[in-house]
């Protein structure tokens, strides 16, 4: 049995609380059959502490209430490569702002409203941190700068999906400290986790007005390496029993709406893999479902609608620096859903709508929100149009989107 994670959001900039229920495990993750064993961890996480819930079944007085809305946004990856990082010190040393040498506001500036005006919203955080200080890491094992976890809450992100194929680049020890990194900064977690009874708690994140958001992640492997035997619990894999296990999970702990983020895909390809299709037929024929979005690829791939439910395949890359002859890599999507709650009945999408990204290559990286940076005169224009045109293509592959609005 599952008892919840409940964040609270009172107001944004507050750090969540880890509110928790040491319970047995419910799930027992297979590890990837690949080569390369990962040490044991040492961390202890956070002692846990209990936590009463509520049924999500509307009350009588449901009928009476006024329809209430939320407004969920996501983002593609956030793969730090070390050119990005640098960026970062550079701009820090320009601007002598930043944390600990970090400046990464000005490279997200223009993405910034899009994220802290949203009731709630989800990064990828594809990599794990490394210690204070370093020693940093590139690709293809990656080890980023902690100082990011700061920054990512103060951009206004609420919650952070980490299962990837990245996940354990630096043992199940880097993947714990990558965690309670996260929590410390007031986001949380999703996918990786500390303990068995951690693994057991959904993640719900409730928003000012009082909506829960269930959030659930999984990848579809590790890069070759394998979990620890007794450390099998640490990352979520992305096959259609977990997940639906933990989406039913949460929606029992009381969450109004489920999310399922989906780490998997060829990268590269903007069409989706059979299994991603056949992971999205699976998932949206629950109604522990309401939303599924994916990562992994690296290039923007379709949007569209499955069982009647929105799935966003893949939101391309938010930031990093790959090679230049891939310049899909250097496009990504913001994805934004209005969330409709009809008196005593279920919270549904009343509105949904894509913003593609473009980043510049070098020093100083910016990301652009595409349209209104072109509305504006900001950005490299010609640069921003062909995104344009190849964000768009790829968001309607698949078509079955009708309603789907470009911002």
């Amino acid at each position: 049995m599952y008892v919840p994670h409940v964040s609270a959001h009172h107001p944004r900039s507050a750090r969540h609380g880890l509110l928790v229920a040491l319970v047995a495990l419910a799930l027992i993750l297979s590890g990837c059959a690949t080569t390369g064993v990962l040490p044991t961890a040492t961390t202890t996480p956070t002692t846990a502490t209990s936590v009463t819930t509520t049924s999500s079944t509307p009350s009588a007085s449901a009928s009476t209430a006024a329809p209430r809305t939320v407004t969920l946004v996501a983002n593609g990856d956030l793969l730090w490569h070390n050119t990005v990082w640098m960026s970062a010190q550079a701009e820090a040393k320009r601007t002598g702002k930043g944390i600990d040498g970090f400046d990464f506001d000005p490279m997200f500036a223009a993405l910034k409203p899009i994220i802290s005006g949203a009731d709630v919203a989800i990064c990828h955080e594809e990599v794990p941190f490394s210690a204070k200080g370093g020693p940093y890491k590139n690709y293809p094992v990656f080890a980023a700068p902690p100082e990011i976890a700061t920054w990512i809450a103060s951009m206004g992100w609420d919650a952070c999906t980490n299962a990837s194929n990245h996940s354990v680049d630096a043992g199940v020890t880097g993947l714990i400290r990558t965690d309670t990194a996260l929590e410390q900064a007031g986001v949380d977690h999703v996918g990786t986790f500390r303990s068995a009874a951690e693994r057991a708690i959904p993640v719900i994140y409730t928003t000012a007005s009082g909506v829960k958001v269930g959030i659930v992640s999984g990848t579809y492997g590790l890069n070759g390496f394998t979990l620890p035997a007794n450390q099998q619990w640490a990352v979520s894999f992305m096959t259609a029993d977990n997940i639906l296990a933990q989406a039913k999970a949460a929606r029992q702990a009381g969450a109004d709406i489920v999310v399922v983020d989906m780490h998997d895909g060829n990268e590269y390809q903007v069409q989706p893999t059979a299994d991603q299709v056949a992971l999205a037929k699976a998932l949206t024929a629950s109604d522990d479902v309401d939303l599924v979005i994916g990562e992994h690829v690296h290039v923007v791939q379709p949007i569209t609608k499955v069982n009647g439910k929105w799935v966003v395949y893949g939101m391309g890359n938010l930031i990093a620096q790959q090679p230049t002859n891939l310049p899909r890599t250097y496009e990504g999507l913001t994805v934004r859903f209005t969330f409709t709650g009809t008196p005593g009945g279920r919270f549904t999408v009343s509105k949904a709508e894509y913003i593609g990204t473009n980043f510049t290559n070098g020093d100083p990286i910016r990301v652009y929100p595409v349209v209104s940076s072109l509305a504006s005169g900001k950005g490299p224009t010609a640069r921003l149009q062909t995104a344009r045109t190849a964000i768009k293509a790829s968001v309607n592959l698949l078509g079955n989107n009708e309603g789907l609005i470009e911002s």
